[in-house]
């Protein structure tokens, strides 16, 4: 008789753990949200101004490129590279999903940028540091291909390697600071490292802020998906007092100590994690690094992934507009 497995850690809709290590990611949440959790396949002809391609790089890095169509006015141009992580709290999601399949078309096509989306391991089958050590292969793959020493045609013919930026959604912006603490440690030229964009990084700390408790929960934010998430993620026997995922902290490194490029943290009003990334951008500022602040007014955690809001909530589209605009001028003045 064939013993069925058990559930041994589930996140809503989302995630299943079993008691013999598997792990089952088939969304179970309401039908019509669906599609944002599904494939986008690549296409190499341009549809809606933007191409799609997905490298795989010696078996060990994958990446989807978003390279805008070129305009008459744009045929010597070389475009800067948004180098993007996902989010997902370490655990879930990929970088061909529909919902950034959706944003980041848009904003190759509205900033004028290739999107380079990694592929990140996920927890709990890859504990981080795996998902860092991701994004900081992809920024030294860029760097490889800055020196002529692989070539990738979308990225060598159409790139400007002098202005790359490091962007992460969510937990893919503890990736950005981590990648831009590492990447300040070496060598990239001729890739100059212009900027790095959080956008909602999932800082907290093990005491509960203000924010967790008073803010509300949203289907891409709750407190029981902050907890899961990150004890499936962070290394075995840690906390949320990690650097990762405190990087603000007194066991992370110190902050005047790193070589860290400008930075735009984007945050959002509503977000139920506020405080923590706001105690991370005063850590910034105490330590006398370059960053600024984009506020969403009224927003609550990764809105603007959430297509049906986009779509039916005038305030959300608005705001989103405002996001990428935001995005776009720091791009813009690196």
């Amino acid at each position: 008789m064939v013993q069925a497995k058990k559930i041994v850690e589930e996140v809503s809709g989302w995630l299943r753990v079993y008691d013999d290590g598997s792990v089952d990611r088939t969304w179970t949440g309401p039908p019509d949200v669906k599609f944002m959790a599904e494939p986008v396949l690549p296409h190499h002809e341009f549809v809606d101004g933007v191409a799609t391609h997905d490298v795989e790089n010696s078996g060990k890095l994958r990446a989807r490129i978003y390279l805008p169509e070129k305009n008459p006015d744009e045929e010597n141009v070389k475009f800067p590279i948004l180098l993007h992580f996902h989010g997902g709290g370490f655990c879930i999601s990929q970088a061909d999903w529909y919902m950034y399949y959706n944003m980041y078309t848009r904003m190759a096509r509205s900033a004028r940028v290739i999107c380079v989306s990694v592929y990140l391991h996920l927890a709990p089958d890859h504990r981080l540091p795996t998902a860092i050590d991701d994004g900081y292969s992809a920024l030294l793959w860029l760097s490889s291909l800055a020196k002529g020493e692989s070539h990738e045609p979308w990225l060598n013919e159409n790139a400007d390697f002098n202005r790359v930026f490091l962007i992460g959604d969510s937990s893919g912006g503890n990736i950005v600071h981590e990648v831009a603490a590492r990447a300040g440690k070496i060598d990239l030229s001729p890739l100059r490292l212009a900027g790095a964009i959080p956008i909602h990084p999932g800082y907290v700390r093990s005491e509960r802020s203000k924010s967790e408790l008073e803010q509300p929960q949203s289907p891409f934010l709750t407190l029981d998906m902050v907890d899961k998430f990150l004890s499936l993620a962070l290394p075995l026997g840690c906390n949320k007092d990690h650097p990762i995922t405190c990087p603000m902290g007194q066991a992370a490194p110190p902050l005047e100590k790193l070589n860290l490029p400008p930075l735009l943290l984007c945050i959002a009003e509503k977000d139920l994690i506020l405080d923590t990334e706001m105690e991370y951008y005063e850590a910034l500022k105490k330590a006398n690094k370059d960053v600024e602040l984009l506020t969403s007014p009224g927003m609550g955690h990764s809105f603007y992934l959430n297509k049906i809001a986009v779509d039916n909530d005038p305030n959300t589209a608005a705001q989103t507009t405002g996001l990428i605009a935001g995005i776009t001028e720091f791009v813009n003045k690196h």
